[in-house]
C-alpha cells in the first residue's frame, strides 16, 4: 500500500490497483453511475434515483466546505464506490459523525471495504470524532460483520423499517467511540 498526498494505491484481491482519494467535482458522473447501478440490483442503498449532475457536483462543494469527509474509490480509473462522514452541524454534535458507504458490486469481495473503512476511521481520529454512527440493513451480514469486527457496536434494531427485494427488513443503528 502506498500513501500520499490523501491518496493510497493498494492492490485489490483480484490483482487491480485501487486508488482511495477524495472525491471531485468532475467525479459526479461516476459516482451517478454507480449509484444507479446500486439502485438497480434493489438492496443496500438508501436511495430511489441518484442525484443530476448539478445536484450531485453542489453536494461534493458542500462537503468540501463544510470539511467533511468524502472519499472516492477509483478503479480502473472510475469512482466505483464511496465513504462519506458527514459531521455533527450544530456545536453539540460536531463530535458525531454519520458514515455513508457503498461500493458497486463489481468493487465487492476485494478487500476495498476493509482499506475503506480504515481510511474512514484514520480520518475520523485525526479529526477529533468521538463518535461514529451508521446504520445498516440487517439482511446486509457482510457489512455488519464488517463493522463489528472494526468494534463499531449496536445501539439500536429498527425492526421492519424497510422493505427490500419484497420483504421487510430490520435497520441496525451502530456506532464506534474513539
Amino acid at each position: 500500500m502506498i500513501t500520499q498526498d490523501d491518496k493510497t494505491v493498494f492492490t485489490a484481491k483480484n490483482g487491480e490497483q485501487i486508488t482511495l482519494r477524495p472525491v471531485r467535482e468532475e467525479d459526479a458522473a461516476d459516482i451517478i453511475e454507480s449509484v444507479q447501478s446500486i439502485i438497480d440490483s434493489g438492496t443496500y442503498i438508501q436511495k430511489e434515483s441518484p442525484r443530476s449532475l448539478q445536484e450531485e457536483k453542489a453536494f461534493i462543494k458542500e462537503l468540501k466546505e463544510k470539511d467533511n469527509f468524502y472519499l472516492g474509490v477509483e478503479m480502473q480509473g472510475k469512482v466505483v464506490g464511496i465513504a462519506r462522514v458527514l459531521r455533527g452541524e450544530l456545536q453539540m454534535k460536531r463530535h458525531t459523525g454519520l458514515f455513508r458507504t457503498w461500493l458497486t458490486d463489481s468493487a465487492q469481495g476485494l478487500g476495498i471495504g476493509k482499506e475503506v473503512m480504515s481510511a474512514t476511521l484514520d480520518w475520523c481520529r485525526k479529526n477529533n470524532l468521538h463518535k461514529l454512527c451508521l446504520t445498516v440493513f440487517a439482511s446486509n451480514e457482510v457489512a455488519v460483520k464488517l463493522y463489528e469486527k472494526y468494534g463499531f457496536a449496536i445501539e439500536g434494531v429498527q425492526r421492519e423499517q424497510a422493505i427490500l427485494n419484497g420483504k421487510y427488513d430490520d435497520e441496525i443503528h451502530m456506532a464506534y467511540f474513539f
